[in-house]
């Protein structure tokens, strides 16, 4: 893997911590850190050692949206103002292929938002599948307050998080949300100690990974098919999904023989 500048990358047993890395600017997404995310995300997603990845941010923010002033300083600088064929011919851009990135990925991803989630950083806490958040936990949309009406995924992901009313409360207002509401929204799963939130991240993340790989990774793409299908599609889902988890034959037996001897499994993924 090549040498990360704006993101940092941690290995702990079955589990990636992926930090967004430029606390100055509240890791706002630059080009180039969007980059080096989908880079790893890749490699993450090759891994099957990867069972799932916790995703957070250095310093106070958790992500502040799109770096505007990166741009703004590339375009001075005599940077590419001309788009490119690709450009021209890419009707989503960089915040649709930034989301569907994220909603992609067929592990788990765990937010560990330690502080502000704003714009597209918000879209991007909420693509996570589960989020646990300090104290110093904030949620805010901002596109209205830029005349803007939400990109990056917002108004798909949060209307599936909070419902309908809450999201149009959070969007229209632009109003920020601290942790306990969020935790009552349904924007936090859970809260801890700001000095603990990586820790506990990390130990949520194991609560998913001591179990069959296969039948996690196949679990959410169960899950994320049928939040918007009728129930006979989502049962026809479900079948091929059984299907494809029956293929790791080995953990098949590891499960039954761990449930008969009352103790924990050891799954490989075969």
């Amino acid at each position: 893997m090549a040498d990360l500048e704006f993101i940092t990358l941690e290995r702990r047993g079955h589990v990636a911590v992926l930090t967004l890395s430029n606390p100055d600017r509240l890791n706002a997404l630059s080009a180039a850190m969007r980059a080096e995310v989908s880079d790893v995300l890749a490699d993450l997603r090759a891994d099957d050692d990867v069972r799932a990845v916790v995703l957070t941010g250095a310093g106070r923010g958790f992500c502040a949206g799109a770096d505007l002033a990166a741009g703004a300083a590339v375009m001075a600088e005599g940077g590419q103002a001309r788009p490119t064929q690709n450009d021209k011919l890419d009707e989503m851009g960089w915040v649709g292929r930034w989301a569907t990135m994220w909603a992609t990925f067929d592990k788990p991803v765990i937010g560990a938002i330690n502080g502000v989630a704003a714009g597209a950083g918000l879209s991007t806490a909420l693509a996570c599948d589960v989020r646990i958040g300090s104290e110093h936990a904030r949620f805010k949309s901002v596109f209205i307050e830029r005349s803007l009406s939400p990109d990056s995924g917002l108004s798909f992901f949060l209307p599936r998080v909070v419902g309908y009313a809450a999201a149009a409360d959070m969007i229209f207002t632009s109003r920020a949300v601290g942790a306990d509401e969020g935790l009552r929204l349904g924007l936090l799963n859970r809260i801890a100690p700001a000095a603990e939130l990586l820790d506990a991240a990390v130990a949520y993340a194991g609560e998913m990974t001591q179990w069959p790989p296969l039948a996690l990774r196949m679990s959410k793409r169960v899950l994320q098919h049928n939040v918007d299908c009728g129930l006979e599609d989502a049962l026809r889902f479900e079948t091929l999904g059984l299907d494809f988890v029956g293929r790791a034959r080995n953990d098949a037996k590891e499960s039954r023989a761990a449930f008969v001897d009352k103790r924990k499994g050891a799954y490989t993924g075969t």
